[in-house]
């Protein structure tokens, strides 16, 4: 049975989230006729429960971090650690507010891009048409699938009592005592933040570290730093179970150690399980018009971002690789440059991506690891230089953290393969050094780079031969 369409355009994007949105408008400016369908808030997971107020609330720990700690009393300000509580209500309706500027300013986007915004849910029918809130049909030429994902929920007995990395941005107020699940880098993050501004946080993690998948020097350091500032640390610990205190409403968290002692935390507040994200493909119905997927749901794409299905294409977290809001939207431009402009070898390139975990201090990397240098180069191609120091920040603090810097580099002209950072300021300078690392640049070429003093940053152009770590 044929649909009756409503619409017909050459570009009909699935997902109002970063990488759709990129790619809409990138074909609109080409006269392409596009439109996204999007059933919440434009701006997708990164504005709405994401990165931006995520990024917010790392503010307002780091400028907590620095009256708890007494940084500002070192350097002469009468501030005490007790002038460090957050007004939690305030900040959340300045966040909030900010968050609907943003929702507003991407619609107005689309708006002067002549990009249609359709409100629904969007699934493909047999006629491989799409359907919107199953009675509006749309036909277009070529789709494009950006959905993104959803916080993973495991189903033990009392997971509902829980909440995910969504469910902490609409917290009315800070928890006085946490349990976070989780080691990686939104469980990481998000501990810290509610550690830093007053919450008792209890991290369970799996095994013995967090940041498994980064450097192993950075998740060794990210580890500590965690238990340093006060984050009661569990390992190789399993939850089990939530059990909820009717007569109070708080809450009592079940777990293993080492697979077999059973230990509780009682008197919860709120339980944040931030163990993972899942692809929003469900409700697509990706079968009917044979689009592949994983054993996990993610859409399997080639380097071009083409699915299983002619015409049909897919981009960021759905696709399960690399999720990050800035590769989204490169690889919705490019994909739209190739479809639309005649750019028939764009594509973006997944090498050498940076990325930041906003821990406290943050982490900032780029590149291969030791492990993976090593694994796929071979040890003895590889040298890396690395160096741990105290910032002159702390010159004046009685509290005091150090930076690490760590460089990778392979063969005899010592290409730099990979670039660690832990410490102040490491989310702002990695950005530049990655441009330096994309563009092939060598030991020497960071050698003869002219250091900016007295900087942190330094610290990457000024490594020398006593930095070379000996590889085991």
């Amino acid at each position: 049975m044929t649909e009756s369409i409503r619409k017909m355009y050459d570009y009909l994007v699935i997902g109002g989230g970063s990488g759709g949105l990129a790619s809409a408008r990138k074909a609109a400016s080409y006269g392409i006729k596009a439109a996204v369908i999007e059933h919440g808030r434009l701006g997708g997971t990164c504005v709405n429960v994401g990165c931006v107020p995520k990024k917010v609330m790392w503010i307002a720990a780091s400028i907590a971090e620095k009256m708890t700690y007494g940084y500002v009393k070192d350097y002469g300000f009468n501030v005490t650690p007790d002038d460090a509580k957050i007004n939690w209500g305030m900040i959340k309706k300045k966040r909030d507010e900010y968050v609907k500027k943003l929702n507003g300013i991407y619609a107005k986007l689309l708006d002067k891009a002549d990009v249609d915004l359709i409100h629904g849910d969007a699934s493909f029918t047999a006629d491989g048409n799409v359907i919107v809130d199953n009675k509006d049909v749309f036909k277009a030429k070529n789709y494009l699938i950006a959905t993104g994902g959803y916080p993973t929920i495991p189903k033990f007995p009392g997971h509902e009592h829980c909440i995910s990395s969504d469910g902490f941005f609409e917290l009315e107020e800070l928890p006085r005592k946490t349990v976070v699940v989780g080691a990686g880098y939104i469980a990481v993050e998000l501990a810290g933040v509610l550690k830093e501004l007053g919450s008792n946080v209890t991290l369970l993690i799996r095994k013995n570290k967090v940041l498994r998948n980064f450097d192993s020097t950075i998740s060794s350091l990210a580890t500590e730093n965690l238990i340093q500032a006060g984050v009661n640390l569990m390992t190789n610990t399993s939850i089990s179970s939530v059990t909820k205190n009717k007569s109070n409403g708080l809450l009592s968290v079940n777990f293993d150690v080492n697979g077999d002692k059973r230990e509780s935390i009682n008197d919860v507040d709120k339980v944040l399980l931030a163990i993972g994200r899942s692809p929003s493909t469900e409700s697509l119905n990706l079968p009917a018009v044979g689009v592949k997927t994983d054993e996990h749901g993610h859409i399997q794409v080639d380097e071009f971002q083409n699915t299983s299905r002619e015409n049909i294409y897919a981009l960021g977290d759905v696709c399960g690789k690399a999720l990050l809001t800035p590769v989204a939207i490169a690889a919705g431009r490019r994909l739209s440059n190739r479809l639309f402009n005649g750019e028939v070898n764009s594509k973006l390139d997944y090498e050498n991506i940076p990325t930041v975990v906003f821990s406290h201090p943050p982490i900032g990397t780029v590149g291969m690891t030791q492990e993976e240098a090593i694994s796929k180069l071979g040890a003895d191609k590889i040298k890396v230089y690395m160096n741990s120091f105290v910032g002159l920040y702390h010159a004046m603090t009685a509290h005091k953290t150090k930076t690490t810097v760590k460089l990778i580099c392979y063969g005899e002209e010592e290409k730099v393969v990979g670039l660690h950072i832990l410490g102040s300021g490491a989310e702002e300078m990695l950005q530049g050094f990655s441009v330096a690392i994309k563009m092939g640049a060598t030991k020497n070429d960071f050698d003869n780079t002219v250091a900016i003093h007295p900087t942190s940053a330094e610290e990457v152009v000024t490594l020398t031969k006593e930095h070379v770590v000996k590889l085991e």
